[in-house]
């Protein structure tokens, strides 16, 4: 069961169309595996929509020098067809992603954006990344780590939003599991790791990670190449 997730004021965010591309991304994947998220969303765009509509159809039925108005029953006539007429089938999308021959079945978000997914890079050890290219801001990647991994400690120079695609992982809080939505900023340090199970998650930052304890600190002057694109 998902247990961590998006704020209300992101999903309102994600709704309205305001976040940056790479949360838009990482909140849209969750929302694809939490039915909870889903609801939520879609109470808030059916809100969006009334708001809107009601603007237009206040536009359309008071007369003006562009048009000379319609009235409100023809309006509400017009827009309950819109509403009723059925909506095309999604396009079907690539849905699957392998490293060390593990077999990953992408969320319908993430897979849209397969194209986007750049070549996976080992970078210390069993843990693996792969850029995902989703605009200048910001730096989005796949993130794998096999049994047994170990992301040193590290705090941020900005917010990281952390969404777990497939598997488990644990810090010093919390264990999280698949859809879990992680969200933090420099208030807080952790030390995300693996035991028994590998783990496959969507990681994005807009700022570097700054490495906080022992050996890993020398790691700092090169953070920002750390989830380089």
């Amino acid at each position: 069961m998902i247990k961590s997730h998006p704020s209300e004021a992101i999903l309102y965010q994600y709704a309205a169309g305001d976040l940056g591309a790479s949360m838009t991304l990482v909140v849209g994947t969750h929302i694809d595996m939490c039915p909870v998220c889903q609801q939520t969303v879609g109470e808030i765009e059916e809100d969006l929509c009334r708001q809107h509509l009601d603007t237009v159809v206040e536009t359309l039925t008071v007369p003006s020098s562009d048009h000379e108005g319609i009235s409100k029953a023809h309006c509400d006539k017009m827009l309950e067809e819109i509403f009723s007429s059925e909506a095309k089938p999604p396009v079907k999308a690539e849905e699957l992603i392998c490293l060390e021959g593990r077999r990953f079945i992408l969320p319908r978000t993430l897979a849209h954006n397969r194209s986007r997914i750049g070549d996976w890079t080992n970078m210390v050890g069993k843990l693996w990344r792969a850029p995902v290219n989703v605009g200048p801001k910001g730096h989005t990647n796949l993130i794998y780590m096999a049994p047994g991994t170990q992301v040193p400690e590290h705090t941020h120079k900005g917010q990281e939003a952390t969404l777990v695609v497939d598997g488990v992982f644990n810090d010093e809080k919390d264990i999280y599991y698949n859809g879990d939505f992680i969200l933090l900023d420099g208030e807080r340090t952790h030390t995300p790791q693996t035991t028994d199970h590998d783990c496959l998650t969507l990681a994005t930052l807009d700022a570097p990670l700054h490495f906080t304890s022992g050996i890993s600190r020398l790691l700092n002057p090169f953070s920002s190449l750390f989830f380089r694109t």
